[in-house]
């Protein structure tokens, strides 16, 4: 699968989505500009809304694919309920460092709608917010995370959720 380099527009989002790539930019699927300190990603899934919405839900579908490549999951807790908490454990596969983080629900509208606070261990919180939208069978996804607290920041999570979806991709078609 292609992924679209941020910040590049070099393919348009309706390409991005015949490809099934990603796309992180500068602006959104309206064309209006995304805030510096905001992150935007669309994805398309080939796999039924109900399906990915799960595979944010249940922790045991988390397991397989949260966490960049080089950082996979190793611990997944989630109290899956507006106000409840989620902590994620990540394990470098280099090196065996782990990372933290966690966060509270704050919306759950199967199969449409997620949002829920995202926090390093020791850094600000960011809110977030996952759309799910059926697309002839696939599902669109439009990944929304905000705001950051430096533009570096904010460039990490791009590099991070797009490894994220590209093992979610791979889950899917388990």
């Amino acid at each position: 699968m292609e992924t679209i380099p941020y910040p590049s527009r070099s393919a348009t989002l309706e390409s991005a989505f015949r490809s099934g790539a990603s796309e992180a930019a500068m602006t959104g699927q309206d064309g209006k500009p995304v805030a510096d300190r905001e992150l935007l990603i669309t994805r398309l899934f080939d796999a039924p809304r109900d399906l990915v919405f799960a595979a944010w839900t249940d922790p045991d579908h988390l397991m397989a694919w949260w966490g960049p490549a080089e950082f996979p999951a190793n611990s997944i807790k989630a109290d899956v309920r507006p106000g409840g908490r989620w902590r994620h454990s990540l394990r470098s596969a280099e090196d065996g460092r782990e990372l933290h983080h966690e966060g509270e629900f704050r919306e759950i509208v199967p199969p449409e709608r997620l949002v829920f606070t995202f926090a390093w261990d020791g850094e600000e919180e960011t809110l977030v917010t996952v759309i799910f939208a059926d697309h002839d069978g696939k599902t669109l996804m439009t990944f929304h995370q905000a705001p950051f607290d430096t533009l570096a920041n904010r460039d990490g999570h791009i590099e991070g959720w797009d490894s994220s979806f590209d093992r979610l991709v791979e889950h899917l078609a388990r």
